[in-house]
């Protein structure tokens, strides 16, 4: 497959650093990708035709090169190669390791990942444009085009960052993608933003819990003609939740689109509410879009809060909810009652404490970290049926009993699992219910 650049073509940076070209990897609508190699190290250099290769796509880069990725989940401009005015140009960037996946194929069934790496790959997506935004950028183009994950470690990678732009600034002419860009764009009443992007974000968290849009139910089954009036309607000027509360015209169609009535319910309430509430209130209500921080204690909440099936061995949700009116968890998958563990709950934070759960810093310090372990659930040695939650931070706990009487845990040692004991952590307090 012959490219604009030719095999063994040696390109230099503004950086000094000679990247020789190796093959061509792909091509899109801006320009070609290829893998090139520079001191032993292969790199991804994506290099514009020459119609796209714009002085304000110049600046861009240099901006973004100048700021440094977010965090590592995103595959972001790391040197720019420019020849002058009027020619071509391209920027290095990492290459994408094969095990990644894209977010198109677990919508195609290609990628399975379990229910926690699902939400796991959420979380990570998720935090990285919260870090993006947190940046002043914007993302311009969320959909599940730029996402790639690892289905067993729920990494993800978020790549063509090369449109990312201020907040707010109009200087790119990348909109969005369609069935991801918010009504407002849809309806030419605003430029792409923070706001914009929380609404495709949304809508790219519908895609992969549900594996359906959230705005195609009947009234996308009644449509003949998908052009682009019909999508203006659906997605703009008429916009309907599939599962809205009030308005039920839009539910999805049996035997049509299956996947959202199969999973809606696979799901905690608290999920659900925030669908809700992303694609009611929030279609029209730009500020009332649902944060990157909502979604994330919510996404730690069910990685924290999945059961196994003691009969067929599925993951089962835990959903408060049902506590709360006395529903018993049942196994979506063979129907076998689920009995619930005891919880550590921290504020906003729930941990269900099974043989292998893990406490992580986010859950006592509420930093957003779900990959550093603060505490394990550990058999005690002497007596196989009590169970403790090992403190595994840097700073000793306190086991506040029922009576008031305090004790320390020092690092190393285990805090008894009892309904009503408290931990003292320092900065919260948690309570096993």
């Amino acid at each position: 497959m012959e490219g604009l650049l030719k095999s063994g073509t040696i390109l230099t940076s503004d950086s000094r650093n000679q990247y020789v070209v190796q093959k061509l990897l792909g091509a899109g609508g801006q320009g070609e990708v290829y893998d090139v190699e520079c001191k032993g190290k292969h790199y991804a250099l994506k290099w514009y035709y020459k119609h796209t290769a714009t002085t304000s796509q110049k600046n861009i880069l240099e901006n973004l090169v100048a700021k440094g990725k977010p965090d590592e989940s995103f595959l972001w401009p790391e040197d720019l190669i420019y020849k002058g005015v009027g020619q071509s140009f391209g920027y290095i960037m990492a290459l994408r390791p094969k095990n990644y996946k894209s977010i198109v194929d677990l919508m195609k069934r290609k990628a399975e990942p379990s229910f926690y790496h699902l939400c796991r790959t959420a979380y990570n997506l998720t935090k990285g444009y919260q870090k993006l935004h947190s940046m002043g950028y914007s993302y311009r183009d969320i959909s599940f085009g730029n996402v790639f994950f690892d289905p067993d470690t729920g990494k993800v990678l978020i790549c063509d960052n090369d449109n990312v732009s201020v907040n707010g600034a109009d200087d790119s002419s990348v909109y969005g993608t369609p069935r991801f860009m918010a009504p407002e764009i849809i309806l030419g009443e605003a430029k792409p933003s923070r706001n914009t992007d929380l609404f495709s974000l949304a809508v790219l968290l519908f895609y992969m819990f549900m594996l359906n849009h959230p705005l195609e139910g009947r009234l996308e089954a009644n449509i003949k003609c998908m052009d682009i009036l019909a999508m203006n309607q659906l997605y703009g000027i008429h916009p309907v939740f599939i599962f809205d509360p009030d308005d039920k015209s839009n539910r999805p169609v049996k035997g049509y689109q299956d996947n959202a009535l199969i999973y809606w319910d696979l799901y905690p309430q608290e999920l659900r509410n925030l669908f809700t509430q992303a694609f009611t209130v929030g279609i029209t209500s730009p500020n009332r879009r649902v944060t990157e921080n909502k979604w994330l204690d919510t996404f730690a909440n069910m990685m924290s809060g999945i059961m196994k099936c003691p009969s067929c061995g599925a993951e089962v949700f835990y959903d408060e909810t049902k506590e709360e009116q006395s529903v018993a968890h049942t196994c979506w998958s063979c129907g076998a009652a689920i009995s619930v563990p005891a919880k550590l709950i921290v504020g906003k934070q729930k941990v269900l404490l099974m043989s292998d759960s893990k406490l992580y810093r986010h859950h006592i310090y509420g930093d957003y970290d779900m990959d550093t372990s603060v505490g394990s659930v550990v058999q005690n040695p002497k007596n196989p049926n009590l169970w403790g939650v090992r403190n595994e931070d840097q700073v000793n706990w306190t086991y506040i009993k029922s009576d008031g009487t305090q004790l320390p845990v020092a690092v190393g040692r285990s805090a008894g699992i009892a309904k009503g004991v408290k931990i003292n952590f320092g900065q919260n307090i948690g309570e096993f219910r």
